[in-house]
């Protein structure tokens, strides 16, 4: 038996949801199996909104502060996906845990699978390790992986275009 890493991937398809919101459930379906979400879910009419509902409830939890305001509104987030952990052993993954009930619809199966994630991510790495690209204008939700915890920014554009304006602020001042 192997535990499912549900902290990594869970909250960078959730950062990848957010930042690039599909235009259908097809969408979403794709996006899931990018990050390793292989499970199939019955379709219901109203998936697309729900989901696109609970990413919003999620980005209240990007957008908090580190340390006890994130905690509070993940707990909440949590608490609406509690399930009893569950051996799984579907499409050829091996036995592994699931943190939520078999048979629920995909945006509550992502409720629970991103906000464990979230957490597992968050008490892992740090508190910090969550938040919006600091090159504005971009908003984008970056998910901090890296070895030193210092991740700014979504890209090398965006990285690159903070150095420009730095540089062009401190030339304009000399």
């Amino acid at each position: 038996m192997h535990l499912n890493p549900y902290g990594e991937y869970a909250v960078l398809l959730a950062a990848s949801l957010a930042n690039d919101w599909p235009a259908d459930r097809d969408g979403i379906d794709d996006r899931m199996r990018t990050f390793g979400m292989t499970m199939a879910f019955p379709e219901a009419q109203e998936d697309h909104a729900r989901t696109r509902g609970m990413i919003d409830d999620w980005l209240l939890v990007v957008d908090a502060a580190a340390g006890q305001e994130r905690a509070t509104l993940l707990n909440a987030q949590m608490e609406q996906a509690a399930a009893y952990p569950r051996l799984s052993d579907h499409d050829d993954e091996g036995w592994h845990l699931h943190y939520r009930d078999t048979g629920q619809s995909l945006p509550d199966a992502l409720r629970a699978v991103i906000s464990v994630g979230t957490a597992l991510h968050l008490t892992t790495r740090g508190m910090h390790r969550l938040g919006r690209c600091q090159s504005a204008p971009c908003e984008a939700v970056i998910v901090d992986t890296t070895r030193n915890g210092r991740q700014r920014y979504c890209s090398v554009q965006c990285a690159n275009r903070a150095a420009v304006r730095r540089h062009r602020s401190e030339r304009s001042r000399a």
